[in-house]
C-alpha cells in the first residue's frame, strides 16, 4: 500500500471515529481530566495523545502487521496539533 493510500485510510478512520464519538479534541480533553484525577497530576490533551501513540507502538512491537494499531498511531499523531491548542 502506498503512503498516500495509508494516510487516506487514516483520515477516513478519524472521520468515522468523529461520527461515532464526536470531536477528538473533546475526547482528549475528557480523557485528560479523568487521567489527571486518577494520577493526581495535571495531564494535558496532548499528553493523552502521546500516551495513546505509545500504547499503540507497544502493540505494534508485539505485532508489526496489526493494521488498526498503525492507523491509530497515524491518527493520534495527526491530532497532536489540535490537542496542543
Amino acid at each position: 500500500m502506498t503512503r498516500p493510500a495509508i494516510l487516506e485510510e487514516a483520515a477516513h478512520v478519524l472521520e468515522a471515529r468523529a461520527e461515532i464519538y464526536g470531536p477528538a479534541t473533546d475526547a482528549l480533553r475528557a480523557i485528560a481530566a479523568r487521567w489527571s484525577l486518577t494520577l493526581g497530576v495535571p495531564v494535558s490533551p496532548a499528553q493523552v495523545a502521546l500516551c495513546m501513540i505509545d500504547l499503540k507502538l507497544a502493540r505494534l512491537a508485539h505485532d508489526p502487521a496489526h493494521r488498526d494499531s498503525l492507523m491509530n498511531v497515524i491518527g493520534y499523531a495527526a491530532l497532536m496539533s489540535e490537542a496542543r491548542r
